[in-house]
């Protein structure tokens, strides 16, 4: 008996309009693609207002994201849905705009800074063994909705030492459930290139929530703002990136920049985070034996009781087992950049101003690189093609200059709260709950993702 493969979305059939392609993809990103993408290095998709790319050969991703960045800055387009939550956010901004906000941000970042945060990570972690307590009855569970809980408090607790029981912690955490619901992402000024005067029209549920987000990250920024002034600040991630001043200018962010640093901060590690864990979840119920391997790595290796950075060297299975969800299930499905000047990608033309789309789930899954593309294997990236395809194939921060700045931070997060969870629980399929992932912002469970809990003997 061969093992099960994990879920993966269908494709759609043939050609579609692009009305029809545009009301597949509110519903899902992935869906609404043709199966051909799995084994295309290009492909082209016209519409009357823009053409766009998708590119799965490795040289032309390596062209986008690490030989000439510049030449394909982020595409307006993903700003459109996004605006009201993120601003003017590193997300989102391009060229002198982004290098400052990422001369800034970086340093919060690096290695040292990671060590030091740690310990509000153990604390999230351990919080979120405790919070799964009370549903560790064998009875089903919505997984997701508690990986967006620990992950939301690894977020508060390293930025602002903060627990996510915080009142205000607490109320964006709720607001955000809201906002994700009013799914912001597909908006008009996506398909149709609106000049920046025309008004961009979004659901009043989406402007209501972003509004209170951000005001709610005001009275944090704030608060910190005087405590740093006063010299009462905590040593944590959002009073590093405040009192860092730009090294070329000399300035740091005001209130309002910080405000949408803070912004994407929360969307994108609390988001991306959620999704990851939930999968990786999932993935070690659908392959019981794996999940046994981590939880007696985890068994040997951790003492709850003792927070100390260097056992993540040691959390070998949890970090594979990871790094190959985040393969099968890229939390951020697609990039867009855009082209400034006339390009020629595989023998064709590309006019300025078209959308280049790069798809880690499908270069994740792409049938002319990765051996068994859809077959769950922690160990490939042991093998030589895995090793080839982890350097050249691989993207789910992205690469190059824009690589996410916090992808070191998520390596730590993610495998740590696995090992912690599996080391106390049990993770079992829910066979009438099947989970089947779909795409909107991140890769999530259409339905949820849904689990029993039981105790770990």
């Amino acid at each position: 008996m061969t093992d099960p493969l994990p879920p993966k979305p269908p494709s759609r059939p043939g050609r579609v309009s692009l009305w029809r392609y545009a009301k597949l993809f509110r519903k899902d990103i992935l869906s609404a693609q043709p199966a051909r993408l799995y084994h295309a290095w290009m492909a082209e998709f016209r519409t009357p207002f823009f053409r766009s790319y998708m590119c799965n050969d490795p040289e032309l991703v390596d062209l986008v994201l690490k030989q000439r960045p510049d030449d394909f800055p982020k595409s307006d387009r993903i700003r459109e849905g996004l605006a009201p939550l993120l601003g003017n956010s590193v997300f989102v901004t391009n060229g002198d705009v982004w290098k400052r906000q990422r001369r800034i941000i970086d340093p919060a970042f690096e290695g040292g800074r990671l060590r030091e945060v740690f310990p509000a990570m153990w604390d999230a972690a351990n919080a979120a063994v405790a919070r799964f307590d009370a549903h560790a009855t064998g009875q089903p569970v919505e997984i997701e909705g508690h990986t967006s809980h620990a992950a939301a408090d690894v977020i508060f607790r390293t930025l602002f030492s903060i627990p996510i029981e915080h009142e205000v912690a607490g109320r964006v955490f709720d607001e955000f459930k809201n906002h994700q619901r009013t799914q912001p992402v597909l908006n008009l000024g996506a398909f149709l290139p609106l000049p920046k005067w025309f008004p961009r029209f979004h659901k009043r549920d989406t402007k209501r929530t972003a509004k209170v987000i951000r005001g709610l990250i005001q009275q944090l920024t704030q608060d910190r703002m005087h405590a740093i002034q006063a010299g009462t600040a905590p040593d944590d991630l959002a009073t590093k990136i405040m009192t860092t001043p730009d090294p070329e200018t000399g300035a740091c962010f005001d209130t309002e920049e910080m405000v949408d640093q803070v912004a994407i901060f929360f969307l994108a590690g609390h988001e991306t985070s959620a999704s990851a864990l939930a999968w990786a979840l999932y993935l070690l119920a659908l392959y019981p034996d794996w999940q046994d391997r981590v939880a007696s790595e985890a068994q040997d290796q951790i003492d709850p009781k003792k927070a100390y950075f260097s056992v993540m060297s040691k959390l070998r299975l949890s970090r594979d087992v990871f790094r190959e969800t985040m393969r099968l299930y890229p939390p951020v499905p697609m990039m867009v950049r855009e082209t400034t000047c006339p390009e020629e990608f595989r023998a064709r033309k590309v006019p300025v101003g078209s959308q280049i789309v790069l798809s880690p789930w499908h270069l994740h899954r792409h049938e002319r690189l990765w051996e068994r593309p859809d077959e769950f294997d922690p160990e490939r990236f042991q093998t030589p093609n895995g090793k080839e395809c982890l350097r050249d194939a691989y993207i789910p921060f992205s690469a190059g200059q824009r690589v996410c700045p916090g992808s070191g931070f998520a390596m730590i997060e993610g495998p740590l709260i696995l090992s912690m969870l599996v080391r106390s629980y049990r993770f079992e399929l829910v066979e009438t709950r099947p989970a089947m992932p779909v795409a909107h912002l991140t890769v999530r469970g259409e339905d949820g993702i849904w689990l029993s809990i039981t105790p770990r003997s």
